[in-house]
């Protein structure tokens, strides 16, 4: 089952803080060209932020331009992030 909802928002700062919630949910990072990282966390829009660092090194290259997520419990998240990564197959990922 795809992201709840599929509306993508731009990977900057200004972006995040205005959709990305401070709650616990996974989150998915991709280019215009596929999808690079879903990840679970307790805060959505600070693990967002991170990763919206031109430094990050897990992303480095690969130009990344825009976020989706959903929020949902804690106790839920690694079992949503497994099923979206297979879904998805995200190269960050693997």
């Amino acid at each position: 089952m795809p992201f709840q909802y599929s509306l993508g928002h731009a990977l900057v700062a200004r972006s995040i803080r205005a959709h990305a919630p401070v709650a616990s949910g996974v989150f998915g990072i991709s280019n215009r060209r596929e999808w690079l990282l879903i990840g679970s966390t307790d805060n959505i829009q600070a693990a967002l932020l991170e990763y919206s660092t031109a430094g990050n090194p897990i992303l480095a290259g690969l130009e990344p331009a825009g976020f989706n997520f959903e929020v949902c419990d804690r106790g839920d998240c690694d079992t949503r992030q497994k099923r979206l990564v297979g879904e998805y197959h995200p190269v960050c990922n693997s």
